[in-house]
């Protein structure tokens, strides 16, 4: 069988969608996010309504701070006529690369109101730095 060229290009157009779909639904799922700074300490605050501190598992390694966990559902079915449900449920990750200057063993964090805090000290000023090297004349 001889396969045309319109054929043969019609197939990634229709797998494409399908290919992606996987990442666009865990970037769904994930939770909303800030990031700030001040003179002493980098902040991410993270919105985790009805996520336990139990369900959630917070690392660092690498320059990088990485929160999974997981939306727990608990329904309780009363009857047979469902009008609609928003509410998502399902494992989740983020992950965030801290600057060069972050105290990754000074890493804290608060679960309060659903919103998790994570702070992260600065080291001071960065140790890599340019600085102005006198030449000598000899």
């Amino acid at each position: 069988m001889v396969e045309s060229s319109h054929t043969s290009g019609l197939w990634p157009q229709l797998y494409e969608p399908f290919r992606t779909a996987r990442a666009r639904l865990a970037e769904w799922l994930a939770p909303a996010a800030e990031a700030s700074t001040d003179d002493k300490v980098y902040t991410i605050a993270m919105e985790l309504p009805g996520v336990g501190e139990e369900d959630i598992d917070l690392s660092v390694a690498g320059g990088v701070v990485t929160v999974k966990g997981e939306k727990r559902s608990s329904r309780e079915e009363t009857g047979e006529t469902w009008y609609f449900s928003e509410r998502q449920y399902g494992s989740f990750s983020r992950s965030f690369r801290l600057p060069p200057d972050a105290d990754e063993a000074g890493v804290s964090a608060d679960l309060k109101n659903g919103v998790l805090t994570v702070t992260v000290p600065k080291t001071g000023p960065e140790a890599d730095a340019a600085r102005k090297v006198k030449i000598k004349r000899g």
